[in-house]
């Protein structure tokens, strides 16, 4: 969406987008599950366990540090990434706000 566009939009519905867009790619979701399941640290660890190339892990870790999701820390050569806690919480509560209960009735007539 251009930039332009944006300002039609409440900043919850932007600020929603932005985090959806940041997520919104299988290896994305791949890195933060492995990341949770492991509750620690991750250096190199993810080009074995999911089976991408390096430059595209390292592109897709770029994108979730950009959206502050994840966060990183320089041992040596490498960076080893985890789950930011505070920004965590904050994509839980906000698409828990999205995802409100909806009252519909399964085999209803609606479309």
């Amino acid at each position: 969406m251009g930039a332009t566009k944006t300002d039609l939009f409440t900043k919850k519905q932007n600020e929603l987008a932005t985090m959806a867009k940041a997520i919104g790619h299988p290896a994305r979701i791949a890195i933060l599950q492995q990341l949770i399941k492991t509750n620690a640290c991750i250096c190199g660890e993810l080009v074995e366990d999911l089976g991408l190339a390096q430059p595209t892990i390292s592109q897709h870790l770029k994108e979730l540090k950009n959206a502050g999701i994840i966060q990183g820390t320089v041992e040596g050569t490498s960076v080893c990434y985890c789950i930011n806690p505070k920004v965590w919480k904050q994509y839980q509560r906000i698409f828990s706000e999205f995802f409100v209960e909806v009252n519909v009735i399964e085999n209803s007539k609606c479309c």
